[in-house]
């Protein structure tokens, strides 16, 4: 097939602006993926000092708490949350019981890492609830700190 920009003579140009924007692609490449490690949840779940991790959303932000929603679906808690929170094989997000505690830290690092590396990183039980298992981790499922926060923005909305 024959480049429509052969006849025109444009070709040359057409050649040289498309070589000029791989350099470009590849460090947008990068970037994205530099941001994406070092903004992944479960890096963040492992380096933050204890206590420290703060939600920088409110539940009155509504875009933010459907967007929650969704990561929340996406990530596929719904399969042991149930799709509004209200619980199956894991507890329910929308009672007052809280295994952990629902502080932003507790939250995150339960979410992020999961109940075993949570136990491991000194956290303890406040309270009881029938489960099947343990919290497996999120931190890889969830891509980024952002959207964990948007996601327990969400848990926090329906908890109130």
């Amino acid at each position: 097939m024959v480049s429509p920009y052969a006849f025109s003579g444009l070709a040359p140009f057409a050649l040289a602006a498309s070589l000029l924007a791989l350099p470009t692609l590849a460090a947008d490449q990068e970037t994205t993926e530099e941001t994406a490690s070092a903004s992944s949840p479960m890096e963040t779940a492992k380096s933050a000092e204890k206590g420290s991790l703060k939600n920088p959303y409110s539940t009155d932000d509504t875009t933010v708490v459907e967007e929650g929603h969704q990561v929340y679906m996406a990530a596929g808690c719904n399969g042991c949350h149930g799709g509004t929170g209200g619980g199956g094989m894991g507890p329910p997000l929308t009672n007052p019981v809280w295994i952990y505690g629902k502080d932003d830290d507790t939250l995150f690092r339960l979410t992020a890492l999961g109940t075993d590396a949570l136990l491991e990183q000194g956290y303890t039980r406040k309270g009881s609830e029938h489960v099947v298992g343990p919290m497996p981790a999120q931190g890889t499922i969830v891509k980024s700190t952002d959207d964990m926060w948007k996601m327990i923005t969400w848990i926090h909305s329906i908890n109130e």
